[in-house]
């Protein structure tokens, strides 16, 4: 028809020229392909899209046909807190700290590797659309997203000894409050079919009775309150659920006030089976000595769930959370730590409490946050080349001396 031809010849060159051969862009060779990724295929640290280390996004959970070995999650939740709100925003200021992480520039010398361009297939997957306004709901939308994306298989490849890196695919979690860790646990224990060491890195227990938030409105002798679930008693609830594997698991970094008696709270701790190392053992026996306390726990072969409260960190250098305690571990402390425990098997992360209302101008928690995600990272990929190389020896009839 007239009309139409004269509109489309009204339209701008490009436009028109678009129109006419968007159907080449199947024709396109590699070669020219190759060209456009070469010239416009990265982004420096200040531009690109905010996902998490410039990483490739899908919506995961949209897209079940997304394969990968680690996931990098968002979960906008802080509806269960005890003190300030606002870790929903949580995820967005971690991915915003992780903008000078790119893959071109990501090697980690002490570990010898890129994470981002080493064997394993990381995406950024989003976030998980929770409710602000149900609690209730909002537990049963984690515990399906944890539990969605943490069955699906990991990335197929193949390798010199014929097997794959990973079974299943890791989740890193970015929080969000603490109480996320709950439906992980759930997901977890389903997905391997056995309840899971916690090595939890927090200024306070959060393994309280819930019951003891002083309150006449709940019934204290009914554990499906609702009330109950809350980012100081979810693992708590996690241990009365037989999620949480007794005599495992290791709380560190403690410097919290208790609510009375020192045996009573550490009493009920104990009893859900934790050990606890506080804050201040670092100046008695030092990095090391925590490495190796929370080894001999754990060991190497468990698998753990690895559950980090920004708020381990002193609040000088993390201030940026919602139940901030001064006198805490400093960001090197932390990560020392933390790489001193890679040969742990973890199966899950978190990073939570992140709070960037109460950050500082440089944003120096959501910094914080995305480097202690990228050591994290570092040693997932880690152990999974020393976990394949193990695999190669047992294959060949090689007597590991590891």
């Amino acid at each position: 028809m007239l009309w139409c031809k004269i509109a489309l010849l009204a339209l701008p060159a490009f436009v028109r020229s678009h129109s006419h051969h968007a159907h080449d862009q199947e024709t396109f060779s590699q070669a020219r392909l190759d060209e456009l990724e070469k010239k416009w295929g990265i982004d420096w640290g200040f531009s690109g899209i905010s996902t998490f280390a410039h990483l490739p996004h899908t919506r995961c959970l949209t897209h079940p046909q997304t394969t990968y070995d680690i996931a990098i999650l968002g979960a906008p939740f802080d509806t269960a807190v005890s003190y300030r709100p606002g870790a929903r925003f949580g995820p967005r200021a971690i991915r915003a700290g992780s903008a000078r992480q790119t893959s071109f520039r990501g090697f980690n010398p002490r570990a010898g590797l890129n994470p981002y361009t080493s064997w394993a297939n990381i995406v950024d997957c989003g976030d998980v659309p929770i409710t602000p306004f149900d609690n209730s709901l909002a537990l049963r939308q984690m515990s399906e997203a944890f539990l969605e994306l943490g069955k699906r298989p990991s990335t197929e490849k193949s390798t010199d000894s014929g097997v794959q890196y990973f079974k299943r695919p890791k989740l890193l979690t970015l929080g969000g409050d603490h109480s996320i860790a709950l439906p992980a646990l759930r997901a977890l224990k389903e997905v391997y079919g056995q309840p899971i060491a916690v090595v939890h890195f927090d200024a306070h227990l959060d393994t309280w009775h819930p019951a003891k938030y002083p309150s006449a409105w709940i019934d204290k002798e009914d554990p499906s309150t609702q009330s109950f679930f809350n980012h100081g008693s979810m693992f708590w609830i996690a241990a009365t659920e037989g999620l949480i594997a007794n005599g495992s698991s290791v709380h560190a970094g403690l410097r919290t006030r208790l609510s009375g008696d020192d045996a009573e709270d550490h009493a009920d701790d104990s009893q859900q089976g934790w050990i606890r190392i506080a804050t201040d053992d670092i100046d008695d026996i030092g990095a090391s000595g925590i490495i190796t306390s929370i080894m001999n726990r754990v060991g190497t072969k468990m698998p753990v769930y690895l559950s980090i409260d920004i708020d381990v960190i002193d609040p000088g250098l993390a201030p940026g959370t919602g139940t901030p305690e001064p006198g805490g571990w400093t960001t090197r402390e932390l990560i020392r730590i933390l790489r001193g425990i890679e040969g742990m098997n973890v199966v899950g992360a978190d990073i939570v409490e992140v709070s960037p209302a109460y950050d500082g101008a440089a944003e120096t928690t959501g910094l914080v946050a995305a480097q202690v995600a990228y050591e994290v990272l570092t040693s997932i990929v880690r152990k999974g080349l020393i976990e394949q190389a193990k695999s190669g020896k047992e294959k060949s009839g090689e007597k590991d001396e590891l």
